[in-house]
This record gives C-alpha cells, structure tokens and sequence, in this order.
C-alpha cells in the first residue's frame, strides 16, 4: 500500500492531541488500497498553529508527525479489515451490514480525535463555534448585499398589482435604502394601484366597442376620475357587502355603476371631442349624471353641435349650477333684447355668461342700458359681440367708456358707437389704443379728427398698428396725410397688398395717372382706393377712351379732377350729349375743363 502523506506547520507539541491544537495536518490525499481505487479527501483539516501562552515548548514536530502517522496508519488498517469482513459476507450469501458514507474518513477523523479529550475537546468547540458565528455573519452580510441590489430592481407587489414592463428599461444602481423608505414605497404602491384602475378603465372602453387608440387617449385625459376610482375602490373595503372582493372586482364594481362608459357614448354622440370628454368628467364632483342633464339643457337653449363642448368646459363652475339658476340667466337676457334662438349663439361665443350670478348679470346690463341703450339695441349689441357682456369686469369697461369721453364724444356718441361696433370694448387702452392715438396725432390729425374717425370708422380703433395701419406708402406728402385720414378713414383698415396697390397700380397704367400725380390724385379722392376696379374705375376708363380721349390726356384730366372715376355712367352720358350736341362744344374743351 502506498500512503503518501503531506504536513504543512509552524511549531508543534510532541503529542498528536497538540498536533490537532496547534498545527495543521494535511491528511493523506491519496490512499491507494488493494483492488480499491485511489481514495480521495476532498478538504484537508486544517488547524493553526500557534503557541499557547499557558503551555511551555514540546517536543519537535517530527514526534508529532511519526505519531499522527502510525495511528493514520492503524485506521487505514482497520478499515481494510471491514473490508475484507462484507466481502466474506457477500460470498457467504449474507448482506453486508450497511456502511455510512465516507466511512473511511470518519474512522480516521475519529481516531485522530480519540486522543483528543479535556481541554482539546474544549478548544475545538470553541473553534467550531466561532467558525458557525463567521459562517452567520457572512452569510447575513451575503443577504443584506443581495436585498441591497434587489432594492431598485424588484417592484414592491400589493394586491391587484399588474406589471407592463417596458422595453428599453435600464436597471439602476444599487442604492442603499433611504430613511424615508416607507413613504416612498407607499408612493410606489398607490402609482401602481392608479395604474391598475386605469388599465381596467380601459379594458372596460374596449369591451364597450371603441377603438384601442380612443380608449388610450381618453384614458390619459382622465387622470382626476382615475383617483376618484381609487379612493371609492379604497373605501368600498369597510363596506361588508365588498369587504371581501378583491380590489380589481372593487375598481371593476365602481366602474359600472357609476356609468360612465354609456355617459362617454352619449357624449360622442353629440360631437364632443375626447379631450372635452375627459375634462368634462373630470370637472363633474358629483354625480356623471349632472354631465348629461347640462347637456341637455344646452340643447334646448339652441346651442348645437361642437359647441357643446366649448361651453361645457370654458364657463367656469357650470356643473355646481343648479338648471333653475341658468333657466333664470336666459329669461333675464331674453327680457331684456336678446332673442331666444340668439341665446344658443351667445352662450357658444362667451360661455362665462352662464357662469355670472343673476346679480352680477343685472349690473352689467344696466351699465349699457342706462346710457339710454334701448333693448334693440343692447339686444344686437350682445349678439354681435356676447364678450362684451360676460368677459370683462366693470372696472375695465368703465374705464375704456371714459377714455372715449376724452374724444369729445357725448354719452350718446358713445351709446350709438357701442350699438355699431362692440368690438371696441375688446380692446387694450395701453396697447391699442395709446399707440394709435400717438400715431394718428405724428400724422397730424388732431382730436377733433380722431373723433371723426371714430364715428366714421370706429373699427381703426380696433385694428393692429404695427400691421395694418402703419405700413403704407403710397406717395402722399406728409402734410396732407392727416387730411385723408380724417377724410377718409377706411384707408387705415384696407390691406396694402389686397386693395391698395391694386387700384394705385391701375390708375398708373390702365387710366394714364403718372407717377408725379398719383399722390395727389389719391390725397384729393381717397374713396378711389375703395371703389371696385372691375364694378367702377374699369368701366368708367373705358367709357372716356371711346369718347376719343388719349390715355395720356385721360391722366390729366383725372389728375385735374379725380372724381370723374367715381361718377356712374347715367350722369355722365347726359351731361357729354348736352355739351357737345346744345352747347357744340369741342372734345378739347372737355378734356381741358373736366369739372
């Protein structure tokens, strides 16, 4: 038999029992046994060696190797004997008594730690339970370090919890749980129940028949009656009847009875878009049903089609109001001017009239009424412009009525002005009104013809500056500019582009006016820049040409006398028989004389 043996050691006692407590004995790592193959011991036992304080120096370590060696030995002799004892048994027909595994090793360890006894057997329970504490502590470290590392992987799981994982999602670091962990999962687990009630939301428009895209976008825009499902699916949980459902079933229960999956159709039904849907409902604090008596009431009130949901949205608090209040805001219009199939078209263009108190309403209306407005009047006033009415405050509409009043304008000017164009109530004092007065007055129109202007032509008061007003040049001195605004103040509003350059175009080369005169042609008659060059300019050209004049004499005599263009053709005709067949006077004298 062939032993090999190896010993790894730093100081030893003589006896193997101090060979076990103070050295390390490197068993044999190959016994080669007759008709076994090689036997192999997978861990060595290991022991530090070390000098005990209590004790004096031993023998040298050979001693101690000798002996472990000779008992080593013993054992493996031992063990060859019951070998040869359940071969005996085997041939004799006998069962071999059943034989534990590694037994060869066990019998060595025992032999090893026969000697062992007293203070060693001591020591070596020290040893093993120290090595059970180091064991414990690395593997509760293993396992705070694996939780660690799950902390931003794992998601919390409550009950109804669905996961979407998305595609591209990068895993965080590890980060060490912060002390406001509690909180911040319990954040965590409502995002999670908040998406579970949307999903089943959802679900819920698709099993109805709307399409995956409606039922997503709805979804999104729904996000204040999504919590509102989430709190009544919370509270339904101290209710016995559904204490024991599920909060799924609870979410799913709430869903249906509130009905809010038929209100949605209804709703499409009558044009409303997906984003007025889902403000709508969201607004509604109370019952969904109150969201389709409004809309009904609407109806009967002549508002119609998109507009529905213009007015549902935009008037402030409409759902808090009760149907008598704003049956009694339409009966107070309708007193006072407003027809009752205009009241549909107001309440579209300014749906803060609904929102106003009956009171508010009255002080508003009596602020036009009282100065000396009839309701005819008030009445179209409001349909041309329901702004004026319900948008802006009292204060604002006061102070632009007394800007007005610096014009010179009586209260009466102001009162008829208001009845033609209640657009000007609309407009800014400080960055409308301001700026063009400066304006006009660099151009040298003076108050009194700013008063002109604003009785001939309220809506240049109405107009952007920067624009519409300022850039035109169409060869006009700067001292006679004034004078055609004043004459003329729809020049201000007319488009450079669409109806200016046009007509000055054609009297340059249609109707002979040089370049020198244009300017002058246009200061002395500025209501040709709004005649129509077709219906008027054209047909009057063309009637002086057939009469023999030269387009160049034509450019004079329009120069000379530009109202020629705008007389009609019924005036003129008599008048050119009188002069050349009762007065025969010649054609030069008419194209010397045109007046």
């Amino acid at each position: 038999m062939l032993f090999r043996q190896q010993w790894h050691c730093h100081h030893a006692a003589a006896t193997s029992t101090a060979v076990l407590r103070h050295g390390c004995l490197h068993l044999p790592t190959a016994l080669r046994l007759p008709g076994h193959p090689p036997l192999s011991f997978h861990r060595p036992l290991c022991f530090p060696f070390h000098r005990r304080e209590d004790e004096k120096d031993g023998p040298l370590l050979s001693v101690a190797v000798a002996v472990a060696s000779s008992e080593a030995a013993a054992a493996v002799d031992d063990v060859e004997e019951e070998e040869e004892e359940e071969q005996k048994q085997q041939e004799e027909g006998r069962s071999p008594a059943s034989r534990k595994q590694n037994t060869r090793s066990a019998a060595v360890l025992g032999l090893l730690l026969r000697d062992y006894g007293g203070a060693g057997e001591a020591e070596v329970a020290v040893v093993e339970q120290e090595e059970e504490e180091n064991d414990n502590e690395e593997r509760r470290k293993e396992r705070m370090l694996e939780e660690i590392s799950l902390v931003s992987r794992r998601k919390p799981r409550f009950p109804g919890a669905i996961d979407f994982p998305k595609a591209g999602d990068a895993v965080p670091a590890p980060v060490l749980p912060a002390d406001n962990s509690d909180g911040r999962v319990l954040l965590q687990a409502v995002e999670v129940r908040r998406g579970v009630a949307a999903e089943i939301l959802k679900e819920a428009l698709k099993a109805s028949k709307f399409s995956i895209t409606y039922s997503t976008n709805l979804v999104s825009r729904l996000s204040g009656f999504v919590d509102r499902v989430l709190i009544e699916a919370a509270a339904m949980k101290g209710n016995p009847e559904f204490s024991h459902l599920s909060f799924n079933a609870r979410v799913k229960n709430y869903i249906q009875s509130s009905g809010v999956i038929p209100l949605v159709k209804w709703l499409k039904h009558n044009s409303l878009s997906y984003p007025q849907i889902g403000k709508a409902i969201c607004m509604c604090t109370s019952k969904l049903d109150r969201v389709r008596q409004l809309v009904e009431w609407l109806k009967s009130v002549h508002v119609k089609g998109e507009s529905l949901g213009v007015v549902l949205i935009k008037a402030e608090k409409l759902l808090e109001r009760s149907t008598d209040a704003l049956d009694e805001i339409v009966d107070y219009l309708q007193k006072n001017g407003v027809r009752g199939d205009w009241v549909g078209f107001v309440v579209s263009r300014c749906p803060q009239i609904l929102a106003l108190s009956i009171e508010d309403l009255e002080r508003r209306v009596n602020f036009y009424l009282e100065m000396g407005m009839d309701q005819n009047d008030f009445g179209t006033m409001v349909y041309d412009y329901p702004r004026v009415l319900g948008f802006f405050s009292l204060e604002e509409m006061n102070n632009k009525v007394s800007y007005l009043r610096e014009f010179g304008l009586s209260t009466n000017d102001i009162r008829r002005l208001l009845a033609y164009k209640p657009q000007l109530m609309g407009c800014s004092i400080e960055e409308r009104w301001k700026p063009l007065v400066k304006y006009l007055y660099y151009l040298g129109v003076q108050r009194d013809g700013m008063k002109r202007i604003l009785l001939v032509k309220p809506m240049v008061f109405c107009v952007d500056l920067e624009t519409t007003i300022a850039p035109k040049d169409i060869g006009i001195h700067q001292e006679a500019i004034g004078g055609v605004l004043v004459k003329f103040p729809p020049i201000l509003t007319y488009n450079l582009y669409k109806k200016i350059r046009p007509v000055v175009i054609f009297l340059m080369t249609k109707a002979g006016v040089s370049r020198k005169h244009i300017g002058k042609v246009i200061a002395l008659e500025p209501e040709l820049i709004g005649c129509s060059i077709m219906d008027k300019l054209d047909v009057n050209v063309k009637y002086f040409l057939s009469l023999g004049i030269t387009l160049k004499s034509l450019g004079e005599m329009i120069a000379d006398f530009p109202m020629l263009l705008k007389y009609n053709l019924d005036v003129l005709r008599p008048k050119y028989r009188y002069l050349r067949r009762t007065m025969v006077r010649p054609l030069q004298d008419l194209i010397e004389f045109p007046r």
